[in-house]
């Protein structure tokens, strides 16, 4: 007999395992539209598979909380591939998905630049669906550099730059409670600092759990599913917010939304020689036991240190 697999590779994967009561019907409809909503792939029947982190935690959490409130049974656990199915075939299925998903946007986009008058509403609308699906492309599939290529040609073409708000000013974003998703990591942290120092010293924040919170009459939502300031084509929501402020003359802010880019989109866009080691700092801050108001103060100082650093070289 073959010797068995060791399980001496860290767990990579989280799966949602469930059962649905017979009614009501939409239910399992319902929970399948989730499931797609959140970028899962199924590797059995009734097991969706995510990779693991802290994202995929939450989003699994909710939906384990729908599924028992709506009768049904389900738990999620980590999980190690050592035997039948293995890694690189679900992450072959996660590209999949989206490549299908891609394939879309690159038949729209073409059909796009075939037009003799394309405007700048109907390219933010591309950008707006590709950043989604973007959000869902853990394993970088094929197709996404030619959507990025073809989104490139049809901002050249349409009139300003699409999906852009136009710049503003600070003023124009004073008086808000800035809302964001709980378990601030590197882009919300840095939007964060760029607020409280640039924007509005007194400004408050709130953090949510629900991916599809709906903004309250004196709220802005950063960095989260929908979000007013998020990410607009191929630019993290640090880099949208300082035009939206405008800050973009800002040598010193500018360098420093480079390295986050860096790290929030994972693309060496800018290829900053600071990057890997403010990643270090950042998951330092994080720690798992830290509540969000206190990874923002941490990360600030970090922020303002390196921010006089660049100011004065």
């Amino acid at each position: 007999m073959p010797a068995l697999p060791q399980p001496d590779s860290p767990c990579r994967w989280l799966v949602l395992l469930y059962q649905l009561p017979t009614q009501p019907a939409y239910l399992r409809t319902k929970i399948w539209r989730r499931l797609q909503a959140l970028g899962a792939v199924s590797v059995r029947a009734s097991a969706w598979v995510l990779p693991l982190g802290d994202e995929a935690r939450e989003d699994f959490h909710w939906l384990v909380e729908e599924i028992v409130k709506g009768g049904g049974e389900a738990a999620v656990c980590e999980a190690r591939l050592i035997d039948g199915i293995g890694d690189d075939e679900v992450e072959a299925q996660f590209n999949a998905a989206r490549d299908e998903a891609y394939a879309e946007l690159i038949d729209e986009a073409q059909a796009l630049l075939a037009a003799d008058d394309t405007g700048p509403a109907a390219v933010a609308r591309l950008r707006k669906r590709f950043a989604q699906q973007g959000a869902l492309d853990f394993f970088a599939a094929r197709r996404r550099e030619q959507v990025e290529r073809l989104l490139l040609k049809l901002e050249d073409r349409a009139t300003g730059q699409a999906g852009e708000a136009a710049a503003g000013t600070a003023a124009d974003l004073g008086g808000r409670v800035w809302v964001t998703r709980s378990q601030v990591f590197v882009d919300r942290l840095a939007c964060a600092w760029v607020v409280k120092r640039f924007v509005d010293p007194a400004a408050r924040f709130k953090f949510v759990t629900d991916r599809a919170y709906r903004s309250q009459p004196g709220e802005l939502r950063f960095d989260m599913f929908e979000s007013e300031i998020g990410h607009e084509g191929d630019r993290c929501s640090m880099e949208v917010l300082i035009r939206r402020a405008g800050l973009a003359d800002d040598r010193a802010l500018a360098a420093i939304a480079e390295i986050v880019h860096d790290i929030d989109l994972k693309d060496d866009k800018f290829g900053r020689a600071e990057t890997a080691g403010m990643l270090q700092l950042l998951t330092g801050v994080c720690a798992p036991d830290r509540a969000d108001e206190q990874r923002i103060a941490r990360a600030s100082a970090i922020f303002n240190d390196l921010y006089e650093s660049f100011v004065q070289s």
